[in-house]
């Protein structure tokens, strides 16, 4: 069983939501980041999102879009995310989805791509800008072997749309709690756990809400009406904030939005 299906098997066992969490490769530097990811992984996050740094990240806001740039100037490729995937599965078994563009893919090759990251050690792969009825136009484009691809559905997808993405899920579904770009903002829609059920209806995998959540309050109420609550941002800005504790830093504020998901 893939470690994504693995963990939300375990989870439910449990009666438990899933904190997932996301930061940038190579953000501030490779070692650096091997030890933010390690350091989640023992705070207790039950999978992590790992973002391959791309010049033009159009779904990132200021926060993780510095991180890119931060990442990239220390010298991070394509290739060294898989590196720092490898180094991470030597050490840890926590899930890992790799958080990217099409382009860093379709360069690497796309089939080359998949297989390498699951070599690796990844399980998972979200690509945020191609849509599904573009890949099904091209065989070269179909999924790939290896990795799960994560769906991603916003509040504004047409209805019929959504349950495509949903019926044809793997792993889990990435709902966003609004539309717009990645970093913190208020409290979650009240409209949330409707949105959720709506999506249920056509899937059977587990609905993730990321997109804004930053405070444990914010996390604990996502928890509630979602199988799991995704945290980038708020994470990310930890690294920027403190890059020589950096570890440290991420690993105090994922403990406090863990315990709130955990208590939901």
């Amino acid at each position: 069983m893939n470690r994504i299906d693995a963990t939300f098997a375990r989870l439910r066992q449990s009666g438990d939501k899933a904190f997932v969490a996301y930061v940038c490769a190579g953000d501030p530097d490779f070692d650096r980041s091997l030890e933010v990811l390690l350091a989640l992984a023992d705070a207790g996050a039950d999978i992590l999102e790992i973002g391959v740094p791309f010049s033009d990240p159009l779904a990132d806001g200021i926060v993780n879009q510095m991180a890119a740039e931060r990442a990239l100037r220390a010298g991070m490729t394509t290739r060294k995310v898989l590196d720092l995937v490898r180094a991470f599965r030597h050490q840890r078994a926590t899930p890992l989805v790799l958080f990217t563009y099409l382009n860093p893919v379709f360069t690497y090759g796309y089939q080359e791509f998949h297989r390498a990251a699951a070599a690796a050690g990844a399980d998972g792969i979200l690509l945020l800008d191609l849509p599904p009825d573009e890949a099904a136009q091209h065989t070269d484009l179909a999924r790939g072997e290896g990795l799960l691809h994560i769906s991603l559905i916003a509040p504004t997808t047409p209805p019929a749309r959504a349950a495509q993405l949903a019926a044809a899920a793997e792993g889990f579904i990435y709902a966003l709690s609004r539309t717009g770009v990645t970093g913190a903002h208020g409290a979650p829609s009240a409209s949330l756990p409707a949105q959720i059920a709506a999506i249920k209806q056509h899937s059977k995998v587990p609905v993730c809400v990321g997109f804004g959540i930053s405070t444990p309050d914010q996390a604990r109420a996502v928890a509630r009406a979602a199988d799991g609550v995704i945290v980038g941002s708020a994470l990310v800005k930890q690294i920027e904030l403190h890059p020589e504790r950096a570890a440290d830093a991420v690993r105090e504020l994922a403990a406090r939005l863990i315990a709130a998901v955990r208590g939901a």
